[in-house]
């Protein structure tokens, strides 16, 4: 990757001054026919090594365009807040909206890379932190980021020159840090881990772009002409007409049996034995959330069902045992204008909750594979990827240690006809019954198909779905509370049995 880049390039003095003046215009003009045509992002990636003039590129960025519309982000160690959250979520919170240019110092692949280096993971990890950024930026591009990486490189002799050039001169002495040394003195590795890394994610929808660093009027123009390239050419595109997918159908079962019509939903329970299992369970679920290991866990809990089948009675009678300080209700309603603005995952990234909090999700991420596929809202091709992006989704929550539980809340069509009704005739239950509710109803046989297939596909082992028969309301809230609290505690004894070993490998 680095061959060319090796090469002493140069650049004179008058060319860059008129390539320059030609291009700062050209640049302006493209950042705001971006901002007027606000159909996607622009994200760049500023990587690769100590002294390869990456921050004087950046500086000089702003200073060409409009620093209005251009967000610059430097992520150095991460914060307490920022460690209690997985740790894509960082980045996630400063992707830059539709119509909009974000810059990013040191993103989602420097950690990996100094880790390796430092041997603080092995080529397994490694490989696996590449799987992930691979299809994290498969996701960014498919959701419509213009997704731009310049990795400026110096060979070791230039490195040598450029950091005695800075330490030497005390204008510039501060640049030069105690890590920027460190790093400095295991150059070899760095290059031995970038090397592959950068040809692994490197990819046709997002290509890392080898700068040279050495001379900066080159490195400069190389930046510019690229940025300027590759927008002109994304604005320049024509919509392309809505072309009817191809993807081949999911297959129905023969025998028209599923996971939901297999179910009993009518399930019994008195109000008399509801009221002594409640106390029963919401009294384990408050113990266990004072727990002291749970200040090393996380909780998320997703709730789909529906409509009318009791997800916002069900969540009551869970957060009814927590300390309200300690958990968030999100309910999920149609994106606004600045959620549309970002890849849809982005909403419910911002809303993940710190160690020792719960976050409840009423509705959530799986309308992309429930309503928008059934509405139409988006496109097939869009809805079966959806499937991925969301196993790897959770995967991140389940890695950081956030348990995730998820429930789907089903009643019979007549039943629902019942309370639908009942509604109606309630003055203070009015609002929960809409236009929209009876005409989802015609479409019962599509969204049953559509929950069928994302049980299948998004059920995973640590992170199941658990079907919940909510004709008796009793038993479908009792049976959330015992699924809540023993996923809780089995988390918590997780954290317990990590803890013995550390401690034994300390002794």
């Amino acid at each position: 990757m680095f061959e060319s880049a090796n090469l002493k390039h140069h650049l004179d003095k008058a060319v860059y001054r008129r390539e320059a003046a030609k291009l700062r215009q050209a640049l302006l003009d493209a950042q705001y026919d971006l901002q007027q045509n606000g159909r996607f992002p622009v994200l760049i990636l500023i990587a690769g090594v100590e002294g390869a003039g990456k921050s004087e590129t950046v500086n000089l960025l702003n200073e060409w365009m409009d620093p209005r519309h251009i967000r610059t982000s430097a992520f150095f160690d991460p914060s307490d807040e920022e460690r209690e959250r997985p740790a894509l979520w960082r980045f996630w919170r400063a992707l830059p909206p539709k119509g909009k240019i974000g810059i990013f110092f040191g993103a989602w692949h420097t950690m990996p890379i100094i880790q390796r280096v430092k041997g603080e993971i092995g080529e397994g990890e490694f490989a696996r932190e590449i799987s992930e950024i691979q299809r994290f930026e498969k996701m960014l591009c498919d959701e419509g980021v213009l997704l731009l990486k310049y990795w400026f490189h110096l060979s070791r002799s230039q490195q040598r020159k450029r950091v005695k050039e800075l330490a030497g001169d005390p204008k510039t002495r501060w640049r030069v840090t105690d890590r920027d040394l460190e790093y400095f003195k295991l150059y070899k590795r760095f290059i031995k881990v970038s090397d592959p890394f950068l040809r692994k994610t490197s990819t046709g929808e997002a290509p890392w772009i080898v700068v040279p660093g050495a001379d900066a009027r080159f490195r400069t123009l190389t930046v510019g002409k690229h940025l300027l390239a590759a927008m002109r050419e994304r604005l320049d595109e024509k919509p392309l007409k809505r072309v009817p997918d191809k993807t081949p159908p999911l297959p129905a079962p023969a025998d028209h049996l599923n996971v939901l019509g297999a179910l009993e939903l009518d399930q019994p329970l008195t109000k008399a034995g509801f009221q002594k299992e409640l106390e029963k369970w919401q009294g384990r679920l408050n113990v266990a959330s004072r727990d002291a290991r749970f200040k090393a866990l996380s909780v998320v809990a997703v709730f789909e069902g529906n409509d009318a089948a009791g997800k916002g009675g069900a969540i009551r009678r869970v957060t009814s045992a927590l300390d309200a300080r300690c958990y968030t209700n999100v309910s999920v309603a149609a994106p606004t204008e600045e959620e549309r603005a970002q890849p849809y995952l982005w909403r419910f990234w911002r809303h993940l909750p710190r160690n020792g909090r719960f976050t409840f999700f009423d509705r959530s991420w799986y309308g992309r594979v429930l309503v928008e596929r059934v509405e139409g809202f988006c496109s097939e091709a869009d809805w079966m990827r959806a499937y991925t992006e969301i196993n790897d989704f959770e995967g991140a929550l389940l890695r950081h240690g956030t348990v995730v539980v998820k429930f789907w809340l089903t009643i019979g069509k007549e039943e629902q006809f019942r309370r639908f009704k009942a509604r109606e005739k309630v003055s203070f239950k009015r609002f929960k019954i809409t236009a929209e509710d009876w005409r989802n109803r015609k479409q019962w046989d599509a969204y049953e198909t559509a929950v069928c297939d994302m049980v299948d596909r998004t059920s995973t082992s640590l992170a199941p779905w658990t079907l919940v028969e909510a004709n008796n309301k009793y038993h479908a809230r009792i049976k959330v509370l015992k699924t809540f609290c023993r996923a809780l505690e089995a988390a918590l004894e997780r954290v317990g049995k990590a803890g013995a070993r550390k401690g034994r490998k300390k002794k």
